[in-house]
């Protein structure tokens, strides 16, 4: 009989960890949903809620002029990328394309996502497309690599944001 009740109590303690890992372990983000924006940190990055946890969110395949380092002064444009990201998502829900075949997080553990406004924005599209934005690739191609290029080439060309400011 001890031993029955030993094992019982013994269960229910793993079947309380087991159920307690699994309601506190972070989920996946997910294409189907919205997420609501809870800040931009700049440009290129910011953080969504999910659930009441907070998730960081690096745009795939552009980067903008830093202004987050405390080391050195804003990059030319920084502040007005930055600006422009905060103009963009401030308030809003977006929900997130992940580009299938490559990681889903950086080295920062950020995830690395497409952007789209609840409205139907494609943000990262919208940033190099203005000048606001560079396309970047870090390690292996993303599937949106050689529209991004053409966009900033366009953006280029035309003396765009920062590319008729930073020259």
């Amino acid at each position: 009989m001890k031993k029955i009740i030993l094992a019982a109590i013994i269960g229910g303690i793993f079947l309380c960890l087991g159920v307690g890992y699994f309601a506190t372990r972070p989920e996946e983000v997910r294409e189907d949903r919205y997420y609501k924006v809870a800040y931009v940190i700049d440009g290129d990055t910011f953080v969504a809620d999910a659930d009441g946890r907070d998730i960081t969110v690096r745009m795939l395949g552009i980067d903008t002029p830093e202004t987050v380092d405390p080391s050195k002064p804003p990059d030319c444009f920084g502040r007005e990328a930055s600006n422009a990201t905060k103009a963009l998502l401030k308030a809003r829900s977006v929900h997130f394309g992940i580009n299938k075949g490559r990681e889903l997080k950086d080295r920062y553990d950020r995830y690395l996502l497409y952007v789209y406004r609840d409205d139907g924005l494609f943000v990262n599209e919208y940033l190099i497309r203005e000048g606001f934005a560079r396309e970047y690739t870090f390690g292996r191609p993303y599937s949106m690599q050689a529209e991004f290029r053409s966009m900033e080439s366009k953006a280029r060309k035309a003396h765009v944001g920062l590319w008729g400011k930073c020259q």
